[in-house]
């Protein structure tokens, strides 16, 4: 009978010591919550904590340099993709990559247009209209697009531009082919 109250003394200060842990954890937080940051009202007690911060995102040191270096890169890696796609014909020679991806979301999706539109013998600027949804200011009247501006799929724009085509076939191709040159320029 002794061991039994041992048992339970010890399992009754330890939910204790549980619990007010957790709640202090609970009161750190302050009144607005996790991750409040400068916005929420410092009193006395919680100046014991103003030179630490709870929030796991203001640990991290932030370097200027590495988004100037990022950006390097990027404009490396669209120079050498460049220079690549004009080399095989792909992308005319006084026209850069940066310049022919302006309003796609995903660089691989335009450089398989830009595949697709070069397999195809399409005009760049109808694949582009249909895989933005944006018009460009070139004369669109031979142009298939869509008409409530909304981007179509690369295979619904093949099908849309060159209906004789095996549309399935050639985007699984373009996409191919974005995918190894993106690669093998180091994206």
């Amino acid at each position: 009978m002794k061991n039994k109250w041992i048992v339970v003394g010890i399992v009754t200060m330890g939910a204790a010591v549980g619990l007010s842990l957790g709640a202090s954890r609970a009161a750190a937080q302050g009144p607005a919550g996790a991750g409040a940051g400068a916005k929420t009202i410092k009193t006395s007690a919680d100046s014991a904590h103003s030179g630490h911060s709870l929030n796991p995102v203001k640990w991290v040191k932030k370097n200027p340099k590495a988004s100037t270096s990022k950006s390097d890169a990027q404009n490396d890696l669209y120079k050498r993709l460049t220079a690549g796609l004009q080399g095989q014909g792909v992308l005319p020679a006084n026209t850069n990559l940066q310049d022919a991806c302006a309003g796609f979301k995903e660089l691989g999706h335009c450089m398989a247009g830009l595949h697709v539109s070069h397999n195809l013998a399409i005009p760049w600027n109808c694949m582009k209209w249909d895989l933005t949804g944006v018009q460009t200011g070139a004369d669109m009247s031979a142009c298939k697009g869509p008409e409530n501006a909304k981007a179509w799929s690369l295979g619904k724009s093949i099908h849309a531009l060159k209906p004789a085509a095996n549309s399935k076939a050639e985007e699984k191709f373009a996409v191919k082919q974005a995918h190894d040159e993106l690669k093998g320029a180091g994206a």
